[in-house]
Formats: C-alpha cells, sequence, structure tokens
C-alpha cells in the first residue's frame, strides 16, 4: 500500500501533524527542508501556514507549487503516543 496523506494540521513553528491512508499519524519538523528555490520561500510563517492536502497528489502542496512526496513524509514524521 503507498501512503497517501489524509490529514494535515498545523502544530507550530514549521511542525504539522499528519494521518495518512493506513490510519498512521505523526508529527514533521519540515524545516530542514525549506532550503532552495522552490522550499526556500516557505520560511515565511505566513506562507509555511497556507498548506492543503491536494486531492489528486493526495500529499502537502503550497500555493507556490511546492509538494513533498507522502513517502517521504511518512517515513520521517514522529510518532507521538
Amino acid at each position: 500500500m503507498f501512503p497517501h496523506v489524509r490529514e494535515v494540521e498545523y502544530v507550530h513553528d514549521y511542525v504539522v501533524r499528519l494521518r495518512f491512508n493506513d490510519g498512521a499519524e505523526g508529527e514533521i519538523d519540515l524545516e530542514p527542508e525549506l532550503e532552495g528555490e522552490v522550499f526556500g520561500p516557505l520560511k515565511d510563517k505566513e506562507l509555511f501556514r497556507r498548506f492543503r492536502v491536494d486531492p489528486e497528489l493526495q500529499t502537502l502542496v503550497w500555493e507556490n507549487d511546492a509538494d513533498l512526496a507522502p513517502e517521504f513524509l511518512y517515513e520521517n514524521m514522529v510518532v507521538r503516543a
């Protein structure tokens, strides 16, 4: 089964909480990923907070066309009890 993001919510700073199609959920701090032409602008927290789950890509996306592979998010999230 391929992981697909079903829900995402803002936690703080650059941390989001994710829920996947298999029921797994956890948090990921995306600050280390915010480099370069596409992701660098997301260091602006107002822009960062304007994310959504794209229904076609089934992952986290931003209005500047930045997106992260759901597999990356799944493998790097920290599961919280």
